[in-house]
């Protein structure tokens, strides 16, 4: 019973880390249909300007307590940097292309990415406490945890509910779904595709680093986070269908709990465990969870 709740909260504490960032991911391709596998560096930038932040707001002297404000102020910074100077100036200019040429740009994207992180923070670990502890310690039975973690699974269900409402509730968000059901269409009836395309990025460049900040006070941020994290991330999307919110969110909690319970009973086994749920899946759901299939059209 102990083995079972431990796998149960260590599997939906890691599902809500990898759902922030997958619904990044998801909302990219969704809108602007591109498999951005630089989405890792936004993590991991996220991550680093979160741990430059918080270090400088406790070096002027500034309550532990500001150091959320300095993690949400610092993914806030890295997407209204990064989100319209990448998407006006060099994804745009591929639109229309082949799927497969986006893919290539997005990976080359991701290699200067990671020199430029390296150039800018260097090659030595960032450590970040401070946000750690605010939270206290929870105690579940025999077991403790870090009341951060639960933190985090909160902020996964705020950033899952207000993308959810946004794009079902509110006027901008009608605007956006006609944009992916049809951006001709859309454009002709006077909708600035242009403005809808940039939005999206810019939120998805967002919710990347907003894992990447909301994690930094759990690892040491390093070069190399951003590989794993876009690994498991198109995981996540593949699992539950590209441009789906229900099946990254779903797919988030596959994977989080087929590899819980890999860390638990077969450790070596840890990411060959993932793989093989997340072909199990696709043997009986090629598209996903939760998108239908399509006729191909020849």
């Amino acid at each position: 019973m102990e083995l079972l709740l431990t796998v149960l909260v260590d599997g939906l504490i890691y599902a809500a880390w990898l759902f922030i960032v997958a619904l990044g991911l998801t909302l990219v391709f969704g809108v602007l249909k591109i498999l951005n596998i630089a989405h890792g560096s936004f993590y991991a930038i996220g991550a680093y300007a979160a741990a430059s932040l918080v270090t400088w707001f406790t070096t002027i002297g500034l309550a532990p307590e500001w150091s959320l404000v300095a993690m949400l102020l610092a993914a806030a910074g890295v997407a209204a940097v990064l989100g319209p100077l990448l998407e006006r100036g060099l994804l745009r200019l591929f639109y229309g292309r082949d799927e497969v040429l986006l893919v290539l740009v997005t990976y080359a994207l991701f290699l200067m990415l990671e020199d430029g992180v390296k150039l800018i923070w260097g090659v030595d670990p960032y450590y970040v406490s401070e946000p750690y502890s605010l939270f206290g310690n929870v105690e579940m039975g025999p077991l403790f945890y870090v009341g951060y973690d639960f933190a985090l699974m909160g902020l996964a269900v705020i950033c899952g509910l207000g993308v959810w409402f946004g794009l079902n509730r509110t006027t901008l968000g009608k605007i956006v779904l006609a944009v992916i059901h049809n951006p001709e269409m859309s454009a002709s009836m006077g909708v600035n595709v242009n403005k809808v395309y940039v939005l999206a990025f810019i939120c998805g460049v967002f919710l990347a680093a907003l894992g990447g900040a909301f994690t930094a006070p759990q690892i040491s941020v390093q070069p190399g986070i951003s590989v794993g994290v876009i690994i498991l991330s198109f995981a996540v999307v593949i699992i539950g269908g590209l441009g789906s919110i229900e099946g990254a969110a779903v797919g988030a909690l596959i994977v989080g709990l087929s590899r819980a319970a890999a860390v638990h009973l077969v450790p070596d086994a840890e990411l060959f465990i993932v793989y093989l749920v997340m072909a199990a899946v696709l043997v009986f759901r090629p598209e996903g969870l939760f998108v239908r299939a399509q006729a191909r059209k020849i």
